[in-house]
């Protein structure tokens, strides 16, 4: 691919982004919406037969997923949440809310003393099923992020077999996300109205 291709597929994506950014922040009923779309992604025979599985914690207007985290903590599955060190995600073991703190940027993230507590840290290897958070996606399973690249490189070592599943407002489809060779789809994107297919790592 050419600079100038490149130059233009970067401004393609961030007017993807953009577009994304507002029609998520005037998404309706954010808790209701969101509640359906986890519920789904609860319901997944991927989820069933998972035994450690990450969530992530929303941030912003994303399709939230902490009112939903405690049913998830009584299933008795062991549940991962990411969060962020040095532009790397770093994987907690969660087993309670009580160990969730609003950090920096008003993000809920594990509470600073637990983080170097060897039973929490969990390597990617450990992941049977992957929610992913994102910007804009396509029924293919293509997706955008904010351009920081933090989940590509944790999707990148997951196992090969571990599902990835995408959370989005239908809001948040579009007809095609430019995707480069290194980008990753989704196996999965769940909406409110339906669960898109995607290409996976396959």
């Amino acid at each position: 691919m050419s600079e100038s291709d490149l130059s233009d597929l970067q401004v393609l994506k961030n007017q993807i982004r953009e577009q994304a950014h507002e029609n998520r922040k005037n998404q309706e009923d954010k808790d209701g919406v969101s509640s359906k779309i986890v519920a789904t992604f609860m319901g997944l025979p991927e989820y069933e037969a998972a035994q450690t599985v990450m969530f992530y914690v929303d941030v912003r207007s994303e399709v939230r997923t902490r009112h939903d985290l405690e049913k998830a903590l009584n299933s008795g599955k062991r549940i991962v949440v990411p969060y962020c060190v040095d532009d790397e995600l770093e994987l907690f073991l969660l087993e309670s809310m009580d160990e969730l703190e609003i950090g920096m940027y008003k993000i809920l993230e594990p509470k600073a003393d637990l983080r170097d507590v060897a039973a929490k840290k969990v390597d990617v290897s450990e992941l049977d099923l992957i929610m992913v958070p994102g910007v804009a996606f396509d029924a293919r399973g293509g997706r955008t992020g904010h351009g920081f690249g933090y989940y590509d490189k944790l999707l990148e070592n997951a196992k090969a077999e571990t599902p990835l599943v995408a959370l989005s407002f239908e809001c948040q489809m579009f007809p095609e996300i430019p995707m480069q060779d290194h980008d990753i789809f989704m196996d999965k994107v769940i909406t409110e109205d339906k669960v898109y297919p995607g290409r996976g790592r396959g």
